[in-house]
């Protein structure tokens, strides 16, 4: 599963693909304006985006080198252009991948597996941020609204690995086979160290803003909106 932000203004082919990416278990989002998918993409960023060119407020080529300045998450451009000088350039702009409409579910599908994979194969950004939380993974340092945070070892590790699946569901067995490399143990040591968590990033499992805790399922990293 991934977020997924399309930003199309047609309300019917937007409908249409939100709907087929669900149908596929992905979280998606959407925007009909250029400027609204720049915000949604430095506030919320998504995993990748569906990028139509024909933007009301933006042309989409002009969108795409927005984008590629402040995020270098995949892009696929959907496009009713199939002139292929047109997609070359696009694509040497900082275009992953491109549709040409119309495009079948299965096709879309195909090709958001495609990016999400060479995404995934390259690694995580050395600095994971979601929201005012920054996670360098090289310097192994975190901090909070531009302020360090003092870690354990464990508390990074912990911390690094949700920051990496921001805004999806991590199951405790996961954690506790990559975090702890054990493929069993006591939750209890999960919850000792994420209220430990908590209580450095000044919040509570009562009024949680950052970790979540998914009842009986695992626990969460949430953008702040």
């Amino acid at each position: 599963m991934a977020t997924v932000l399309v930003v199309e203004d047609d309300e019917y082919v937007r409908s249409a693909m939100i709907q087929e990416l669900g149908r596929r278990q992905h979280a998606v989002r959407s925007a009909g304006r250029a400027l609204d998918a720049l915000r949604e993409i430095t506030q919320n960023p998504p995993d990748a985006v569906i990028l139509d060119l024909g933007l009301p407020d933006l042309d989409g080529s002009e969108a795409l080198k927005m984008v590629r300045s402040v995020s270098s998450v995949p892009v696929i451009v959907a496009t009713a252009r199939d002139d292929e000088a047109e997609i070359v350039r696009l694509l040497e702009a900082g275009a992953d991948d491109y549709l040409v409409k119309p495009f079948s579910g299965d096709h879309l599908n195909a090709r958001l597996d495609a990016v999400l994979r060479r995404a995934r194969a390259a690694g995580p950004p050395p600095v994971l941020r979601v929201g005012a939380l920054a996670v360098d993974l090289n310097r192994r340092e975190a901090s909070l609204g531009g302020e360090p945070l003092a870690l354990t070892r464990r508390e990074f590790d912990l911390l690094a690995y949700l920051a990496a699946r921001a805004d999806r569901v991590v199951p405790r067995k996961e954690l506790l086979t990559e975090v702890w490399q054990q493929s069993y143990g006591d939750d209890q040591t999960i919850d000792v160290h994420l209220s430990w968590l908590r209580r450095k990033l000044g919040e509570s499992a009562s009024a949680p803003r950052y970790l979540h805790t998914v009842r009986g399922v695992g626990v969460m990293l949430i953008t702040p909106t």
